[in-house]
């Protein structure tokens, strides 16, 4: 019976150019430490610059001779995957709705970000899928303007696991999701896919660490605990095999050795799974239990929004399908939505009121006479008055609308995705 192991490393590198502390040094580190032989599959996030790429590439390619980078967007898309085994081919899905070009300080526009597939061949005429995610960060977790954001991201990602399963063993999803457990977007991506989360433990963090050197005295006092926004995710797309869980850790140690900083202000996550092919008495057992015998957290959806009401014991291989669950979430994606199209007619409406505010402003600036002596200030007031006019005007109506078609692009999918579970739903009790 044929079966193998897999090892797997999902990192943040925090690899911004002239913002990230360290990033030189910390580069070289998180190079030598993929250069040990402990992994086999490498997906890494927020590698923004090409010559960190490179310089991650060569100096891993003794162990891990192939790579793919992202790119996307202005300064690419920061996603970098590291492998052992051959890369086949790749695709890269950009997300239909991705932050705001003019919030420079929170750059994820910038990126252009999506969702990176590598098809890698693990055996012959043996593949795994491993998909490479960032979703937009949470910059205000009181007045959190990207969520809809992330929903839209979580979804889209979601459809296109399902729609690439093709003929693979496995398909792991490994990446910063920026979603907590309990997490909307945290939902949808998960039970949207059909995916188990590879991490058992409620006490685990990867973001905000109190031993990690880039986590600020604030955070901490926000939030001893940290945050688990960093996954790997897992599902069997092939029913002749079986995946399971051999371990989850946090492999690398809260600072360099030697050194005052840690390897990131992320900590990295490495699994290793243990891929087999079922005898046809596995098999026929499996399919009598209809498949399902693996645990996960389990949702239900509360005024707060999706809360982990309880947790079974992670041992498995297949996704429990809770046709009801998928559907409380995908309502709730859709609320999420109208509530921010509703926000995108009000801003509408404001800018273009700011701008027609502002142009009959300088209209009645152009009448008036100066003096010689404040002429050059007068001039440069009016310039400053029309491009803010040209800014509303572009942000009341082009930007407006690419976001608005965004919204409804990812909202009327959900819609259609509502439907279908609900037909399924009813034909099961037709049954």
């Amino acid at each position: 019976m044929w079966s193998m192991q897999l090892s797997i490393i999902t990192f943040n590198v925090w690899g911004i150019p002239f913002i990230s502390s360290d990033r030189s040094a910390r580069i070289i580190d998180i190079a030598i430490q993929l250069n040990t032989g402990n992994y086999d599959i490498v997906s890494l996030q927020e590698v923004w610059s090409e010559n960190d790429s490179r310089l991650l590439q060569n100096m891993t390619k003794k162990v891990l001779p192939y790579a793919h980078y992202f790119y996307s967007g202005v300064m690419g898309s920061g996603l970098l995957v590291l492998s052992k085994f051959p890369i086949v081919s790749s695709i890269f899905h950009g997300w239909t709705v991705n932050g705001y070009f003019h919030r420079i300080q929170h750059a994820d526009w910038f990126g252009g970000k999506g969702v990176g597939l590598c098809r890698i061949r693990v055996a012959n005429d043996r593949y795994v899928h491993v998909y490479n995610a960032h979703l937009h960060a949470e910059y205000n977790i009181k007045n959190d303007d990207y969520k809809t954001h992330r929903v839209l991201q979580a979804f889209d990602t979601a459809q296109f696991i399902d729609a690439t399963r093709g003929d693979s063993m496995v398909q792991v999803l490994a990446g910063d999701f920026n979603a907590k457990p309990g997490d909307l977007s945290y939902g949808i991506l998960l039970h949207i896919s059909e995916m188990i989360d590879t991490c058992s433990s409620e006490l685990i963090a990867t973001y905000e660490c109190k031993d990690n050197a880039y986590t600020s005295k604030a955070a901490l006092a926000k939030n001893s605990t940290g945050q688990r926004i960093d996954h790997i995710f897992m599902r069997n797309s092939d029913d002749k095999v079986k995946a399971s869980v051999m371990e989850y850790k946090l492999p690398l140690p809260p600072r360099v050795p030697g050194k005052r900083y840690s390897y990131s202000d992320h900590e990295a996550v490495q699994v290793k799974l243990k891929i087999e092919e079922l005898q046809e008495a596995d098999i026929t057992r499996l399919i009598k239990n209809n498949h399902y015998e693996c645990g996960r957290n389990v949702y239900y959806t509360t005024s707060n929004g999706f809360m982990a009401a309880s947790e079974k014991k992670n041992t498995g291989h297949f996704y429990v399908v809770d046709t009801l669950l998928q559907m409380a979430l995908i309502n709730e994606g859709i609320t999420v939505c109208e509530r921010h199209l509703k926000q995108l007619y009000r801003d509408r409406i404001a800018y273009l009121c700011v701008a027609l505010f502002l142009l009959i402003g300088f209209l009645f600036m152009s009448e008036f006479p100066v003096t010689y002596v404040y002429r050059t200030i007068f001039i440069l007031l009016k310039l400053v008055t029309f491009g803010i006019v040209l800014y509303c005007l572009f942000m009341g109506t082009l930007w407006n609308l690419i976001e608005r078609h965004g919204t409804m692009s990812g909202k009327t999918a959900m819609e259609i995705k509502l439907g279908g579970l609900q037909l399924a739903e009813r034909e099961s009790y037709a049954i």
